[in-house]
Formats: structure tokens, sequence, C-alpha cells
């Protein structure tokens, strides 16, 4: 008995050390799932500390997939807008290997809402990004910024300041210039309205009646069903998205409308500093775009390393009304940056 004793310690320093043996190793998924900060599994889920002169304020955050080397930082419109109308990546990024993240801008949806209105300047905007960039630990070897509509603003205008922390760059459904984007508005697309339809529009913004019903339901029928998004009815993510626009930063930078820009980009013109991005670039437009798809196609020659995806059924969100042209065009420049290639033909 004594001596069946004095070896159950060792037997069970051999057991513990079988079944040391046999436990599955911690998945690096599994580390990658858990907040950095405390460990608990977010779902993807980040509150950003961002520094402004205003104050430390936090922006929200959430990573979809998980790949080292493809990282992509979504910027919505807007501005005050959010990052619902990005959902339907969800539908063909992650099946491609592709990383990404959601985001809402400082004073949108899920992140804080101060009310110091200078804060609403493009380029705090680009600090911004640069925090939210070093937060998630995205490089130059990963760092995808994906900038769609005012967010094509603040990507352009990102890369212009900090180019150097990226692998690509994604401008998608805006121009490089707001008074060309007036100039498009008032000469191409109102043209293609009713007249009576354009009249009446424009009484109601000569009397700055926006908050008019009557207002947004004239733009609603004759110019966002047309140039917004053509789907009908439209998706849900656009439903949600307006009604949580942040409407006193969308009218102080933007203005009242989408049917031209009269607030504080109105003068806002890269045009002549394209040439300055080195980065492999990628234009995105719809040939029913508020915006104007050639503009958008002539970038892509003015930018160092640029290729051109202009969605032949596509308005402003292309990435709902034109998909099977927008996310395999997104990809393969995507991949094709990864590989190495500089420029696409897509």
């Amino acid at each position: 008995m004594r001596s069946s004793l004095l070896r159950l310690p060792v037997f069970c320093v051999v057991l513990a050390a079988a079944m040391a043996c046999n436990k599955p190793a911690a998945s690096t998924t599994d580390a990658y799932n858990q907040s950095p900060e405390t460990g608990v599994r977010t779902g993807g889920v980040r509150m950003i500390p961002v520094k402004t002169p205003s104050g430390t304020f936090n922006v929200w955050t959430k990573r979809v997939g998980n790949n080292p080397k493809i990282k992509v930082l979504l910027l919505h419109g807007g501005p005050g807008a959010n990052h619902t109308p990005f959902e339907c990546f969800e539908s063909y990024l992650p099946a491609e290997g592709i990383e990404f993240y959601y985001y809402d801008q400082l004073g949108s949806m899920n992140s804080d809402h101060p009310t110091d209105s200078t804060l609403w300047e493009t380029p705090r905007f680009v600090e911004e990004v640069e925090q939210v960039r070093q937060a998630l630990g995205l490089n130059k070897d990963n760092f995808y910024l994906l900038g769609h509509s005012w967010g094509g603003i603040l990507a352009t205008e990102y890369a212009l300041k900090h180019q150097q922390n990226l692998k690509g760059l994604i401008i998608s459904n805006m121009m490089s210039s707001c008074p060309d984007y007036g100039k498009y508005a008032d000469e191409v697309l109102a043209k293609q309205m009713d007249p009576k339809v354009l009249a009446e529009i424009r009484a109601i913004e000569a009397r700055k009646d926006f908050n008019n019903p009557r207002y947004t339901e004239l733009l609603m029928g004759n110019f966002y069903n047309e140039h917004f998004c053509r789907l009908k009815p439209w998706p849900n993510a656009l439903d949600r998205a307006f009604p949580a626009l942040n409407a006193t930063i969308y009218t102080l930078m933007q203005g009242p409308s989408e049917f031209g820009i009269s607030g504080r980009l109105a003068n806002w013109d890269r045009r002549a500093d394209l040439p300055k991005i080195t980065v492999p670039t990628l234009t995105i437009g719809g040939n029913h775009d508020t915006m104007d798809p050639k503009h958008m196609a002539w970038m892509a020659t003015q930018v160092q390393n640029g290729s051109s995806l202009i969605c032949p059924d596509g308005s402003h969100c292309s990435m709902w009304d034109d998909q099977s042209h927008y996310f395999p065009g997104l990809i393969k420049f995507i991949k094709g940056v990864d590989a190495g290639q500089t420029k696409s033909i897509l």
C-alpha cells in the first residue's frame, strides 16, 4: 500500500502532462476576437478614444473577418451619416478573406455626439482617422482605406497627408472637386428633371424652406431614386441610415441637400493635388451617380498608380444597385495590390 501511495504523485504528474499534450492549443482566432484591453469577446466592436481640441471622445468601430495582410477601413458618407450603407460588404468581402472595419465618425450614430461646431472641419476628421488607424494597428503592409461620398473626400485628404501608412486607397463615388460636382448637378442632373419639378425645387431652395416636406418629397422621387440608389424599394440599411443622420454636421459641411454642395465643403478642390498620391488607388463611380462618372474615371489617370471602375448600372450607392460590377472590381483591386500590382484593369 505504501509503495502504491508513493507512486501516486508520479502518476498524477504523468497524467497531467498527457492531458496537457492532448489539450487543443489556443487558437490565434480566439486571441484575435478578444478585446486587447479586457480580453472580453465583443464581436469585433471597439470604442476608440479620439483626442480633439475640445477634449477626448469615443468613436465606434467593428471588425469583420480576420486577415493580417488585408485590412480595409470604411469611411462613410454624409458628413454625419453612418456605417449602415456598408452592410452589404458582409455578403462579399469575408468570403474572399478580406478583413474590414465599420467605423462611425465622431458625431455619427454609435459614436459620441459632441456639440462643438468647430469640430466639423476636414483637417480634424483627417487626424481622427489617423488616431483610429493607430488604435486598430493598421499599417503600410495591410491598410486599405475606402471612402464613399464624403468619405471619399476624407480618404483623399488622408492620403495627401498620411499616405506613407497606406497599402491601397479606394475613392468610391466621389469627385475631386466640389465646384465641379456643383456644376455637374446644375448642368447635367438638373436638366434631366421635369422643368416644372425643377422650378418647384429651386423655389423652395430660394426661400431656404429646406424643412418643407414637399422639398424632401420632390428630391426623393426625382433625384434620390434616380441618382442616389435605384433599387425599389430601398435596402433596409439605407432606410435605417437616413433617420440616423446627424443633420447638424451634414448641413454645416455639405449643405441641406445632396443636390449640390453649399456648406463648408463648397470650395473643396484637390484636382491639382491628385498626382501627389502615389499609392495604388481605385476610383469607383456609377453611370447614374450624383457625381460625374467621367470625372471619376479621369481621377484614376491623375494619381500615379490609378485604376478606374465605372459601374454601368450604378448610382451613388453602386455597392447596392450594381453589386455585380462593384464588388468583383473592388475585390480584384485589393487582391491585386496584395499580390504586388500597382494598377488593375477592371
